[in-house]
């Protein structure tokens, strides 16, 4: 029996259970943000917006309680992947993500993390493979989990906030109606980056999307 478990397995009407080699996870996806309510709808939680629409459109359910998050599973194109939304706060995203990749026996190159980039103006997405955290304190907990920093990033810019606007007041604040319908427009481009690492490959989702246009 797969570790997923194929009790918790649903399929729709007419669904043929796929053969136990095919169950095997072959990605995981970790939306990085974080866990009260209160912050549901800031920039700083862009990743689990991410998260939040891959499952919608994949017809998964993220609701699982293990590992420090919330997670669940989903078919993106032809593979077996684990949605995971962090509940260590932002800062600490490592402490889950370690553990889980060890218990489905998925490596670092396989793991993907979404997560908002103030470095980025809003709009772009940039796909990254490996490199240092450039600042962001989630990323650097999972590279300090893993003991290595050669996973895949899915960056969504949010931009520096304008004038005198602090910076963390900024990342964690409710947005106006505007500003929320342009970052669903950012999250729906982030989803489509993450659909095309999985079927095409990094090196191809980053000619993809790292374009600017």
């Amino acid at each position: 029996m797969s570790r997923i478990g194929s009790l918790f397995r649903r399929f729709r009407s007419g669904d043929k259970p796929e053969p136990p080699e095919t169950q095997r996870v072959r990605w995981v996806v970790a939306g990085l943000g974080n866990p009260e309510q209160r912050w549901l709808g800031s920039r700083h939680n862009t990743g689990f917006m991410v998260i939040d629409r891959l499952a919608e459109i994949s017809h998964a359910k993220v609701a699982r309680k293990k590992f420090k998050g919330l997670y669940g599973e989903a078919t993106i194109g032809p593979e077996p992947v684990i949605l995971i939304k962090p509940q260590t706060y932002y800062n600490l995203s490592g402490e889950c993500v370690k553990p889980l990749l060890s218990y489905f026996e998925v490596p670092a190159e396989r793991l993907i993390v979404v997560h908002d980039e103030l470095d980025l103006e809003e709009g772009r997405i940039q796909v990254k493979l490996g490199g240092g955290d450039a600042g962001n304190r989630g990323v650097r907990s999972v590279i300090e989990s893993l003991g290595k920093s050669d996973f895949v990033r899915v960056r969504v810019g949010i931009s520096h906030p304008k004038g005198e606007r602090d910076t963390k007041d900024y990342i964690l604040e409710s947005m106006a109606a505007a500003e929320s319908a342009q970052l669903q427009e950012s999250i729906a481009r982030a989803a489509q980056a993450v659909e095309a690492i999985i079927v095409e490959g990094p090196s191809r989702a980053m000619n993809r999307f790292n374009q600017r246009g």
